[in-house]
């Protein structure tokens, strides 16, 4: 018997993000969801070691690395359209969980049960509070990339990103951006320091 999961999660690849903006640089959701995962990451190790959290930082890994998977089906709907208004919104999000339903079961029962809980995150968890406010923060990187390279499209996007990430009021997303961003700005000679 043959299995269509990771075949579909392969063909995440496909799926271009922003695709109502004019970009430099195309983005997919599998290197976006990678960077997400990554910054899942950062904002977990720094809720637990500098603020005193205790949230599973391996499930805010795994909740970004399939945050998206549910697009390989629906594709990547423009955020104006996906929150236009409450229905759209709703409508939208059922869809999203009937793909991601659908996609569960193409995996033997077997591995289901150690997918799943990732697939369908609990959305009420800190952990699925720490990937959200992760896929703003890849988001707001987007932004800043793009206006670095000349592209004022962007230049909305950022703002209104940016006032998201500090209406959260998550000290480790206010620690990243105080203490990451600023290097995002820097060219590589900047960034370089050096091999010893």
């Amino acid at each position: 018997m043959s299995y269509n999961f990771y075949a579909f999660m392969d063909r995440m690849k496909y799926i271009k993000r922003w695709s109502l903006m004019r970009s430099v640089r195309e983005e997919n959701i599998m290197e976006h969801s990678q960077q997400v995962a990554m910054l899942a990451h950062a904002l977990a190790v720094i809720t637990n070691k500098l603020f005193g959290g205790c949230v599973d930082e391996q499930k805010c890994v795994l909740y970004a690395v399939y945050h998206e998977c549910g697009e390989v089906m629906t594709g990547d709907l423009p955020t104006p359209i996906k929150y236009f208004n409450g229905s759209i919104k709703g409508a939208y999000k059922d869809i999203e969980e009937r793909a991601c339903k659908k996609l569960l079961t193409m995996l033997p029962q077997e591995l289901k049960q150690g997918v799943e809980p990732y697939v369908l995150a609990d959305t009420s968890s800190q952990e699925y509070k720490i990937l959200k406010a992760a896929d703003r923060l890849a988001a707001y990187i987007k932004c800043l990339e793009e206006h670095r390279s000349g592209n004022s499209e962007f230049e909305k996007a950022k703002k209104s990103i940016e006032e998201d990430l500090h209406s959260r009021n998550m000290p480790a997303v206010e620690y990243f951006m105080q203490n990451f961003i600023p290097a995002f700005f820097l060219t590589l000679d900047e960034l370089d320091g050096g091999i010893e």
